[in-house]
């Protein structure tokens, strides 16, 4: 079963001489443990799929499923509690809550899930000091810059038992060291399980992906497996 799929969906926006269609018929498929890389250019539907995949907007048409089950037949709520439950976001702004620290905006979706702030707390904290920012941890939103807020927010999203992790220009306010920390991240929350869809105009970042995608206006043009690349680093048995 996959831990994404979308069937035949297409997104409109506007209507009559205004209407735009973002995305036209897609249809993709996400296994656990797999990284799906969507590249294409400025307008192509990229960020639209993202958000449609993480429920935040509906399709004009066709069906999205999250771990099997579709997610038009959800509440409100149910769809936030799948959204705070399985899947990770990383939004290009970032959307961090400028009144919590950096371990506080991590450690959020744990206790907002129930776990005790404690523990939300120490998870939160292995994130980002995974991220080489645990010395950031008690640091505000307004006081780091473009690249620690990335980092934090990348964290935010791996942090927990999440399922699919969505990730829009992960790498975009980072150098390559810290852009290389980041996918290293999202690539070992692959291999524990986790399905991962990134949108990047990156094709290094593209390079650890199992599969590339390729829009151009809104449709599916092109599917590929990378060139062996720097993720083979962090394959079974693999020395350095």
């Amino acid at each position: 079963m996959s831990a994404l799929e979308l069937r035949g969906v297409s997104k409109v926006y506007g209507d009559g001489p205004t209407e735009v269609h973002a995305l036209r018929n897609v249809d993709l498929s996400v296994e656990a443990g797999m990284l799906v890389a969507v590249m294409g250019p400025s307008g192509s539907g990229k960020s639209t799929l993202l958000t449609i995949a993480g429920s935040l907007e509906v399709p004009t048409s066709g069906e999205v499923l999250v771990d099997g089950v579709p997610v038009a037949n959800m509440s409100r709520n149910d769809r936030a509690r799948l959204r705070r439950r399985s899947i990770g976001y990383v939004f290009q702004d970032f959307n961090l809550l400028a009144g919590l620290t950096s371990v506080e905006n991590v450690a959020l979706p744990l206790e907002l899930d129930g776990v005790t702030a404690k523990k939300a707390r120490v998870a939160g904290m292995h994130a980002l000091e995974e991220l080489g920012i645990g010395d950031r941890a008690s640091h505000f939103p307004d006081e780091l810059s473009g690249g620690e807020r990335q980092r934090v927010a990348i964290a935010r999203a791996v942090v927990g038992d999440r399922h699919l992790l969505l990730a829009d220009e992960p790498s975009g306010a980072l150098d390559s060291v810290n852009a290389e920390a980041v996918i290293r991240l999202v690539r070992a929350a692959c291999q524990r399980g986790v399905a991962g869809v990134i949108v990047t105009h990156d094709a290094q970042l593209a390079s650890w992906a199992d599969r590339v995608v390729f829009l151009r206006d809104g449709r599916i043009v092109d599917q590929t497996m990378p060139p062996p690349g720097p993720e083979s680093l962090l394959s079974p048995g693999a020395t350095s």
